[in-house]
């Protein structure tokens, strides 16, 4: 067990820690970040509340104290209570804060959940790992648009492991690594060879190195805070746990006609996500939405995990390591 004791940076003011998130940051112990986004705007009422508790239920049965973060009437709060849960899942008018929203919204009083300010917010307060379910990353047609996600520069100067199933094969995959590399975010496969593209287990993009425990990907976060680096990460690409990959062929005309949808809509900017994945729920009669709880779901475990061995407590996966794979280009020993 890690018995450092650390305050967490920001204990009160416009962000407030849940006692127990203090309490776990202050004594060294495992805490995953978890975004709300997914939970006010990904989710169908009803089911999102449901949904919340499970994906947090993942975190703690790994080992970690889970940390959903949003802002409420203008106070950042980093892991909610159940009151906070509710209103976060039932209310209207949740606004969607980048990192350049929470300060606005801070001053304001606005009531919003987060993405990509996440990873801000979590390693301001010492937390060092956030799971999610696909990363943002360059659209399709972005050298015409110029819209590139905010996650990226976010992961590019942002100390903290992201967990998730690679980014949304909605977007622009090989442009969108083209791009993490850019910015020096190293990428690893979890378990895996092949990029993992949301919906798709593997987007037939490779990965440049890749872990099979969840010890390796924690000595990866620890040798990133070498004097050779910037505190400098990047996200953890997981399949789909449990789940077979998909068929290119279906998914492929399924975005085909999404897109062409978007176009005959009108369909710009920020809203180009949600519509397109409310097509794809809608396409699929429900398929992709159930592959997205379960995928946030596995990544909220191996975060759990992943954030226990960083803090030298017993995880999950105590006990059963497993050699890394021959394939890949890059192998951690």
């Amino acid at each position: 067990m890690n018995t450092v004791m650390k305050e967490p940076a920001v204990p009160s003011g416009p962000i407030q820690l849940h006692p127990e998130v203090a309490d776990a940051v202050r004594a060294g112990r495992a805490v995953v970040a978890l975004e709300s986004t997914i939970l006010a705007h990904g989710l169908p009422r009803g089911d999102n509340r449901t949904i919340a508790d499970r994906i947090e239920g993942r975190v703690r049965a790994a080992g970690a104290v889970p940390a959903t973060i949003a802002v409420f009437d203008g106070v950042v709060r980093v892991g909610l209570t159940a009151p906070e849960l509710d209103r976060l899942c039932g209310d209207d008018g949740i606004a969607k804060l980048s990192v350049r929203d929470v300060g606005v919204a801070v001053a304001l009083g606005v009531t919003g959940a987060t993405i990509a300010s996440t990873s801000a917010l979590a390693d301001v307060v010492g937390v060092e790992v956030f799971a999610t379910g696909g990363l943002g990353g360059v659209h399709r047609g972005a050298a015409e648009s110029f819209d590139i996600s905010a996650d990226l520069g976010v992961l590019g100067r942002t100390p903290i492991l992201v967990v998730c199933a690679g980014v949304k094969s909605i977007l622009d995959v090989p442009a969108t690594l083209e791009y993490l590399e850019t910015l020096s975010v190293p990428v690893l496969g979890y378990r895996t060879d092949g990029f993992p593209g949301f919906f798709l287990s593997d987007s037939g993009q490779g990965v440049p190195w890749r872990v099979d425990t969840p010890l390796q990907a924690a000595a990866v976060v620890r040798a990133r805070k070498g004097p050779w680096h910037r505190p400098r990460r990047g996200g953890a690409g997981q399949p789909v746990a449990g789940r077979p990959p998909a068929r290119s062929g279906p998914h492929d005309r399924t975005l085909a006609h999404g897109l062409a949808v978007l176009a005959d809509e009108g369909v710009t900017g920020n809203d180009v996500t949600p519509r397109l994945l409310e097509y794809f729920h809608s396409a699929t009669h429900g398929e992709s939405l159930r592959a997205n709880v379960e995928l946030v779901q596995a990544n909220a475990f191996l975060a759990g995990e992943v954030a226990a061995a960083l803090a030298g407590q017993p995880g999950a996966d105590a006990g059963r390591q497993r050699q890394p794979s021959p394939r890949g280009r890059g192998r951690l020993r």
